[in-house]
């Protein structure tokens, strides 16, 4: 078993060809508090994945689900991060507009929003780690959605940030336009208040 990757919540195992997601027992949480809020988060995700299935998503096929663990498949690709790092190709982007497009439109934000989060396979881009997400039909919680993936491209992919997200765009507008304009719309308040709050 070899470890991927090691987060706050969970720890992700390589297990054949397929993904073991671990969450953490937290010491400093009462142990029946802590035990209740790993089986919650771990159901939870479990439930988004398979309705963002549903709704077309390119998500990760679960496997297996245990009390703390979801199983799932191995996604044999690259990450968005890595892949922008290398080609600086930034039309991919827009892949990444239409998923995330359809998962607001499902009805769910996803909470961590970065080209980390996004694996590449062939042609398809697939959207991982919903360990933040959450249902939600606010429009404030997929502006902040947006946010954060605009934050992660200035800071990650700044010297061809812009055109990233300009293609980002498009890609989320084609799916659902009227959606998307309330949702760009909100997204210039969340970021005013940001600027508000730095300059503060």
């Amino acid at each position: 078993m070899k470890t991927l990757a090691q987060g706050a919540e969970a720890i992700i195992y390589l297990t054949g060809k397929k993904v073991k997601k671990e969450r953490i027992k937290k010491n400093y949480r009462l142990p029946q508090i802590d035990t209740k809020l790993r089986k919650e988060r771990t159901k939870k995700e479990a439930s988004i994945l398979h309705k963002l299935q549903r709704a077309g998503v390119n998500v990760p096929q679960l496997t297996k689900i245990s009390e703390f663990d979801l199983e799932m498949e191995f996604l044999d690709g690259i990450k968005l991060r890595d892949y922008l790092d290398r080609t600086k190709k930034s039309n991919v982007c827009k892949l990444a507009g239409i998923q995330i497009a359809k998962v607001h439109r499902a009805g769910i934000f996803h909470g961590d929003l970065t080209t980390s989060n996004m694996i590449l396979v062939g042609k398809k881009l697939f959207l991982i780690d919903f360990g933040l997400g959450d249902y939600s039909l606010r429009v404030e919680d997929f502006a902040v959605d947006l946010h954060i993936f605009k934050e992660c491209l200035t800071s990650k992919h700044n010297a061809i940030w812009e055109k990233c997200w300009e293609s980002f765009v498009a890609g989320y507008e084609s799916v659902d336009k009227e959606f998307a304009n309330e949702v760009l719309k909100r997204l210039k308040v969340v970021e005013a208040r940001g600027r508000y709050k730095h300059v503060g």
